[in-house]
């Protein structure tokens, strides 16, 4: 190690070297230094947290927004998305994107994680993840055996869905046929109801302050903010150390047992390349020195495209109402005061999930519905009252990749999606248009529903919707699955089921780019449950034992798309 050292000196070590101070890196730095015998640096290239448009829910759109907060990575230009390039916000602060992100729990499918099983990621059934879930949570509902009641990562339903299009919402769903869940998190994940947030008392509870504030006192824990990481330096075939840049000179750190790199989906897989770790090819075109030939590295990239489905409101009752300068002061100054009101909620307090189609064992299809119509950045869709739902397929075909372009690590990585690349998730799109207009044109909306503001009226033929779709669609920010795992013959496979780097000694990846895919649902819950699972596994603690907790799928999914219309089919 030291004599890959820039300096006179020996670097300083630590049993463990966290990279990113994200959703998982916030996780393991708790959990790993729960052990008073275990030293652990964590490298963060984000600032502090502190900022109130961090902390106030309302004000998600500034910080996501924000070059200070987010690495303001974009996608190459879309061929399928009419050349478009792609928003691709990730988190740099500590707490990650759970600072900048839209707060939505959401864990998937149970069906979800069984698929990772099935793709060679033995032990991360839904049976053996449900536990960490658990523990991960307190849920403001109380614990059962589907939630938790005593973790660090407070989840509620913000304002209680005091608006009343949020219950129209639900019951439009419910007049159209489907059913309701009194839980998407619990038993039942398919049908309409409340949507849950991870706010505590009106305040964002990102990771950041869910795992690392808690444990910040600890004297084996050391974090350093403003430290980017250059490279994981191999000797060998082990991982030793890292080399980084902070306070304006670079660094080197060495880590005795292992480095966990949790930089997310994009940065995980850019730094394994920038260390020589990756696909050959890509390396060469980079110009850096192969040390370990892993063709998996950045590939299967995948994300969830959605669209703002838009309405008119016909009474003075939605967000558009309160974008005013004098309104937003007004909503803050509570907030700011007392933690309550308008300020402490993420809008998104009612959901559904559903399947698009008859033969689906479980839903595909996920709506956030919001209270306004108005963009992620906070401008509003039009002059009036209006009200929108976020819709959009959640089990896409589409797989990109991300690949390191240059071996500077400020240079950013080629991100490549390839949206919407295969009929299968244009037909997805024109599913969830129909369906979409169908639940809002439900009486549940009669007092409400005024005319279609996007897509329109006129968006109707398969071509159409396409072409609208193209030019419209947005990312839902849920890249994913860039260094999964898988089994053994798997020569796409990153990491083993313990999230080891498949031949490298001393080197895991935790975050969302370890995903075999992507659920169905937001993603910072199963990053956090990953996280959990895996700090097990780097103490060589016994897991949790697997839940027996049951399931629901519509026992006649094979037949019908719902149960209110057995024969359900959408032309």
């Amino acid at each position: 190690m030291q004599s890959r050292m820039r300096g006179g000196s020996p670097p300083r070590t630590f049993d463990f070297i966290i990279v990113g101070a994200g959703s998982a890196g916030c996780v393991l730095a708790n959990r790993l230094t729960e052990d008073p015998g275990s030293s652990v640096l964590l490298l963060e290239f984000g600032g502090g947290d502190g900022s109130p448009f961090i902390q106030m829910p309302t004000a998600l759109s500034i910080p996501m927004n924000s070059p200070r907060y987010n690495w303001g990575f974009a996608s190459e230009a879309e061929p399928y998305l009419d050349g478009r390039r792609m928003n691709c916000p990730r988190g740099k602060v500590l707490g990650g994107s759970s600072s900048i992100n839209g707060m939505v729990y959401a864990r998937g499918h149970a069906c979800d994680f069984d698929e990772w099983a099935d793709q060679g990621a033995a032990g991360w059934a839904y049976r053996d993840c449900l536990p960490y879930f658990r523990k991960a949570e307190t849920c403001a509902y109380g614990g059962n055996e589907y939630r938790g009641s005593d973790g660090p990562l407070h989840t509620c339903n913000g304002n209680g869905m005091a608006n009343p299009l949020y219950q129209a919402f639900i019951n439009a769903g419910r007049d159209a046929g489907y059913p309701l869940t009194a839980d998407y998190n619990g038993h039942q994940q398919e049908g309409f109801g409340r949507m849950d947030m991870t706010v505590r008392n009106g305040v964002r509870c990102s990771a950041a302050n869910a795992y690392l504030k808690p444990s910040r006192g600890r004297p084996n824990l050391t974090v350093i903010a403003k430290a980017l990481c250059r490279r994981v330096i191999i000797e060998g075939k082990r991982a030793v150390g890292v080399e980084y840049e902070a306070a304006g000179s670079r660094q080197t750190a060495a880590a005795s047992r292992e480095i966990v790199v949790s930089a997310g989906a994009v940065g995980s897989p850019h730094l394994l390349q920038l260390s020589g770790i990756g696909p050959a090819a890509v390396l060469a075109a980079a110009g850096i020195p192969l040390v370990h030939d892993l063709p998996g590295v950045g590939a299967n990239l995948q994300d969830h495209l959605e669209v703002y489905f838009q309405f008119k409101c016909r009474q003075p009752i939605t967000l558009n109402g309160r974008l005013g300068l004098f309104s937003k002061f007004l909503i803050g100054a509570r907030w700011y005061l007392f933690n309550t009101g308008l300020g402490g909620t993420n809008h998104f307090e009612s959901c559904a999930f559903i399947r698009s189609r008859a033969g689906l064992k479980w839903p595909d299809i996920q709506y956030h519905f919001l209270p306004a119509a108005m963009r992620y950045d906070g401008r509003a869709a039009f002059t009036g009252h209006g009200f929108q739902v976020h819709v959009g397929p959640n089990k896409p075909q589409a797989r990109g990749r991300v690949g390191a372009t240059s071996p500077n690590p400020r240079d950013k990585p080629e991100i490549r999606f390839n949206y919407l690349d295969n009929e299968a998730d244009r037909d997805g799109f024109r599913q969830c248009i129909r369906l979409t207009r169908e639940i809002i044109g439900q009486p549940a909306f009669d007092a409400y529903r005024g005319g279609e503001i996007q897509p329109g009226d006129e968006i109707t033929t398969d071509d159409q919707i396409d072409t609208w779709v193209r030019a419209n669609a947005e990312s839902a920010y849920h890249p994913s699955c860039t260094c999964k795992i898988g089994a053994d013959g798997d020569p796409m496979a990153v990491l083993d089921r313990d999230c080891r780097v498949r031949g490298l000694a001393g080197l895991r990846v935790v975050d969302a780019s370890s995903f075999p895919s992507i659920p169905n649902g937001n993603l910072n819950a199963p990053t956090i449950m990953t996280a959990e699972k895996a700090a097990d596994l780097i103490r060589g603690r016994a897991p949790l034992p697997p839940s027996n907790a049951a399931v629901h799928n519509d026992p006649e999914w094979r037949t019908r798309q719902r149960p209110g219309n057995p024969v359900r089919t959408v032309a």
